[in-house]
């Protein structure tokens, strides 16, 4: 009988077959166990949608990631207690993360920040809190707000970046280039010290290959953040985007061309980065394609799969540099 994948797996983040630092994995060994994310809406919008700095939003985005997963009406306490509802049924879990995903959640004033941040940290079983925000939205004083915050429940800020490449970010109407990202990056780094970084990207923008995505990898292995979410692009019914794929101006990336680049990306970031998701599944009512996307289980087996054939692992390609 054969050694296992998972007894024969040289990577040291992993108690799984899994070849990269998986959410599962540094959850269970920050807090002792498996932790269960919580989704909630603030009731928040985006500079790139209210005008701050552009109109209309990301070509791809339908009014705000996780917009449409809550009942941004209800109040966030309501909207929390559903969710944990919803997580238990699934799951046998205590600890809870309450997550700020809808639209960019540093878009405020410092003072309402600071009065969101208390009354979460105060939530039935959270014991950590999750921002979703860009760099562009990280204003001294709100630095100030989660840097305060961060001293009495740990805090994780998620920053989309998408595209290291600025051609891309103009095209997708992203509203900021990445020297703009590196910098908030950098100042969320040094004001708030306690907190970790995740960062964004998605792959099969327009305009972009396997060589520029990989860049894009590149680019944040150097900013060397906490965690990293590797996203696939959906084409969403009502976006920009399908106005552009209904045109023939975009073509969605094939499945084999999806898992080989999240391979080539796992193998060039760091080995303590971890990989908070490396696909997604956009709503079922709401996807125009890639069809293939819908079974999100199916891909990540197969990225597996394909890290085990090429006796890869996360960090491989910085370690024969």
């Amino acid at each position: 009988m054969g050694v296992s994948q998972a007894k024969s797996n040289p990577f040291e983040y992993s108690d799984t077959n899994k070849r990269y630092h998986t959410y599962d994995y540094y959850l269970k060994h920050r807090f002792g166990e498996k932790c269960g994310k919580v989704t909630l809406d603030c009731g928040f919008t985006c500079p790139n949608i209210d005008g701050t700095c552009g109109f209309g939003g990301c070509i791809y985005c339908l009014g705000g990631s996780g917009a449409r997963q809550v009942d941004s009406l209800l109040p966030i306490e309501e909207q929390y207690k559903k969710g944990v509802e919803l997580i238990r049924k699934k799951w046998d879990v205590k600890k809870l993360i309450p997550y700020l995903q809808a639209y960019t959640n540093t878009h405020t004033s410092p003072d309402v920040l600071e009065k969101i941040l208390d009354r979460v940290s105060k939530f039935e079983g959270a014991v950590m809190i999750d921002i979703a925000t860009r760099a562009d939205c990280l204003g001294d004083e709100i630095l100030a707000v989660i840097d305060k915050a961060s001293r009495k429940i740990p805090i994780t800020v998620e920053l989309g970046l998408q595209s290291s490449d600025d051609k891309t970010a103009e095209l997708i109407n992203r509203g900021h280039d990445f020297a703009t990202f590196v910098d908030g990056f950098e100042r969320l780094r040094k004001g708030a010290p306690n907190v970790k970084i995740g960062v964004h990207i998605i792959n099969g923008l327009p305009g972009e290959n396997r060589e520029i995505m990989k860049n894009t990898a590149r680019s944040v292995a150097n900013l060397h953040p906490d965690l990293i979410k590797i996203h696939l692009l959906h084409v969403l019914r009502g976006t920009e985007l399908e106005k552009m794929y209904s045109r023939g101006e975009y073509t969605p990336m094939e499945r084999q061309e999806y898992i080989e680049t999240v391979c080539d990306q796992i193998e060039l970031l760091p080995r303590d980065v971890v990989i908070e998701r490396v696909t997604g599944d956009g709503l079922a009512d709401e996807l125009l394609a890639p069809e293939w996307s819908k079974k999100k289980v199916a891909v990540i087996n197969d990225i597996d799969k394909e890290l085990f054939k090429r006796n890869s692992y996360q960090g491989i390609g910085r370690e024969e540099k």
